[in-house]
């Protein structure tokens, strides 16, 4: 049970469920006209597997990349804390990486190149000589391009692909890209959000984010607006469309987001953290709002 525990924690659980959440999210988006919707539950579940797969060997490689810089900012990690070895961490990322890949072709080749290109941003985000989560512009893209757009039309396409065989290029529908561009102001979100608080082992290692770049305060203010506005234009999509459903589930979501700000307390890491953590289940909650949606 330890070393289970232990394995589940290097996988960095929240941003497991966050792809999972998505992954069914986007699959019953797409076969919301198919009946049974449990038709293609195999689709399903080899891309949950690559998915899951790719999020750990992502998040794992820049655990190993990271543990001088993990031991201040997040001393809790296998890696840091000394509960897991480096080289069972590598075998870890290693086999993951290669599942996530052969089973992301075996689902279908749109997967398969999904998973391969997501890959690489994750290496390039992380690793030396590159790097990019060293400066918080480019770290910023890389989470949003991902997170907002790569997995959201890429899955999408993905599995329409292998429903219907439609063309890649048939325009995406306008509740896709109303998901996606609140997705994209999340995402940047993200990116400023999980660095506040970690400003002590960023500044020691040279990490220029945007909370140590400006300060904490500036960081949390633009990440709410952004996603403030990303709120409201949901609210405005659904409302113009007529979706009731999304309207007052946007609306709802709306105002638990502005008390999930109102609470932090800067000079508190444990309030930082457990801000962060809710900030995630925010995140979880927009893909489950429109997952019911669909199945409505």
């Amino acid at each position: 049970m330890h070393k289970l525990s232990t394995f589940w924690q290097f996988c960095r659980p929240h941003t497991i469920i966050g792809s999972l959440i998505s992954v069914v999210t986007l699959y019953l988006l797409t076969i919301q006209h198919v009946t049974p919707v449990g038709q293609y539950s195999y689709l399903l579940l080899l891309t949950i597997i690559a998915s899951i797969a790719c999020n750990i060997a992502i998040v794992g490689l820049n655990q190993i990349i990271d543990v001088p810089l993990d031991v201040i900012n997040k001393p809790n990690l296998p890696l840091a804390a000394g509960t897991m070895q480096r080289g069972t961490a590598v075998i870890i990322v290693s086999i993951c990486a290669a599942v996530a890949i052969v089973v992301g072709f075996v689902a279908s080749s749109y997967l398969g190149w999904l998973i391969v290109i997501i890959g690489i941003i994750g290496y390039l985000y992380s690793a030396p000589p590159v790097r990019l989560k060293q400066h918080h512009l480019p770290a910023a893209l890389c989470i949003t391009v991902v997170r907002g757009l790569l997995v959201n039309i890429g899955m999408y396409v993905h599995f329409r692909h292998c429903v219907y065989g439609t063309a890649i290029m048939q325009p995406l529908p306008s509740y896709l890209w109303s998901l996606i561009l609140f997705v994209l102001a999340f995402s940047i979100a993200i990116a400023w959000f999980k660095d506040l608080p970690d400003t002590a082992g960023d500044e020691q290692y040279n990490i220029k984010t945007f909370a140590l770049l400006y300060n904490k305060k500036i960081a949390l203010l633009s990440g709410t607006a952004i996603v403030a506005a990303a709120y409201s234009y949901c609210i405005y999509w659904a409302y113009s469309n007529d979706v009731t459903f999304l309207f007052i589930a946007h609306c709802i979501l709306l105002v638990l987001f502005i008390g999930n700000c109102a609470t932090i307390k800067l000079n508190l890491p444990s309030s930082i953290t457990r801000f962060y953590m809710r900030f995630w289940v925010l995140f979880f909650a927009e893909y489950i709002v429109y997952a019911v949606w669909a199945l409505l």
